[in-house]
């Protein structure tokens, strides 16, 4: 890979990155719960509201990045790990920036709450469109489970679905034990977790020229 192809892949690849920050802020404004990559950062911010969502963000990432770099050991790619640190500040500050720039988003009835949880989902999705336009580099919520399927040998998919499943009933134990209720942890949780995925193949069809203008356009 050249510089200049490197360079364009990173420009997409934050393209991504801020879609996914302003998905993540957009869903937990619906107030139906967060994604499940973003509950546990979002279920502390509720229950620890000193730091921001973003700090959390960013501190459960490098946690992430940390397990990565246990489970895998000597076949750990200490570069690729180095870089994901970098994105994962990036993301959080983005994280915290979408949620400025949503702060007046106060949704009244229950459908409203619905109506913005799917937009969220769909910015999600886009943030992923971008992230495999660019190819470089996966957030560590995309890139502990499959540091996992690597280990046990087995497909991407059920860990991704086993890791997000553990990481919503991780928030779902912290809001009960300190929150006495669910607040992070939601139908918007279970809802986003299927529909998420659904969407980026929706975006990868509907999209597919644009997809295929920016491949060239990197390559070019």
């Amino acid at each position: 890979m050249t510089v200049k192809e490197g360079i364009k892949r990173y420009l997409i690849f934050f393209v991504g990155l801020f879609f996914n920050a302003f998905g993540v802020a957009f869903t937990t404004k619906a107030l139906l719960g967060a994604s499940p990559i973003a509950a546990i950062p979002y279920t502390l911010s509720l229950i620890f509201p000193r730091f921001t969502m973003g700090n959390y963000v960013i501190a459960f990432n490098l946690l992430l990045v940390l397990l990565q770099w246990i489970i895998l050991r000597g076949k750990a790619n200490k570069a690729v790990l180095a870089l994901q640190v970098v994105m994962v500040f990036a993301f959080g500050y983005c994280t915290d920036f979408s949620n400025y720039l949503l702060r007046n988003m106060i949704p009244g009835s229950y459908v409203m709450k619905l109506v913005l949880l799917v937009i969220g989902c769909g910015i999600l999705a886009a943030g992923v469109y971008f992230e495999l336009i660019g190819d470089v580099v996966m957030l560590p919520g995309n890139a502990f489970p499959k540091a996992v399927a690597e280990k046990l040998n087995k497909p991407y998919g059920p860990v991704r679905m086993c890791s997000d499943i553990t990481m919503t009933v991780i928030a779902a134990i912290l809001c009960l034990i300190f929150l006495k209720k669910l607040s992070g942890v939601r139908e918007g949780t279970v809802i986003a977790a299927f529909l998420v995925g659904n969407i980026v193949t929706l975006w990868n069809k509907l999209f597919a020229r644009p997809k295929e203008a920016m491949q060239r356009w990197i390559k070019k």
